[in-house]
């Protein structure tokens, strides 16, 4: 079904908008894959803050053109699937985790931070951690000092709360 002209400027209009706020751009080609596999991926996109679109190229390249996302509108051919996030490498993981068990999902590519990226590039985004796992680890790797100092500090007050203790009943007794 084809659109008429203000429903394509909707759509370019949403997408614009779409772009203008994410940092990532992921690209795939879905040929073959069934209603039932692309809801799945729909909704566990849905709930990561991925906003995965089918649209026409034309479409998706007047959409990105101006934007960060500019780089990467020659390889907007055949069949794809787009996935914009916010998050850095939330589309990226989301696009290949799927492509992990579902082989008629292929990556065709992606952008971040005005560079475009290949297949291994969408990839090697995917495996880095969320943000919310990078800050955790970074908390720990501040605390972890403080935690073995007061580890130390705890051990050595026992060991002279426990030696002070000790001597206690034995001067006692000899009293």
């Amino acid at each position: 079904m084809s659109l008429n002209r203000s429903e394509k400027e909707a759509v370019v209009t949403e997408v614009t908008g779409l772009a203008a706020k994410a940092q990532t751009l992921v690209m795939a080609e879905y040929r073959g894959i069934t209603v039932a596999d692309m809801t799945k991926l729909r909704n566990d996109a849905r709930s990561k803050g991925v906003s995965l679109s089918v649209l026409k190229n034309t479409l998706a390249r007047r959409a990105v053109a101006g934007s960060a996302f500019d780089i990467v509108a020659d390889q907007m051919t055949g069949p794809l699937i787009y996935g914009f996030s916010v998050d850095a490498v939330s589309a990226a993981k989301v696009v290949a985790d799927f492509a992990k068990t579902n082989d008629k999902l292929v990556i065709r590519g992606g952008a971040y931070g005005g560079k475009a990226l290949d297949v291994n590039g969408v990839k090697q985004l995917a495996s880095i951690p969320t943000k919310e796992v990078l800050l955790a680890q970074l908390c720990g790797l501040l605390m972890s000092p403080i935690s073995r100092t007061a580890v130390v500090l705890g051990a050595l007050a026992a060991k002279r709360g426990g030696g002070a203790e000790e001597a206690a009943p034995a001067e006692a007794a000899a009293a």
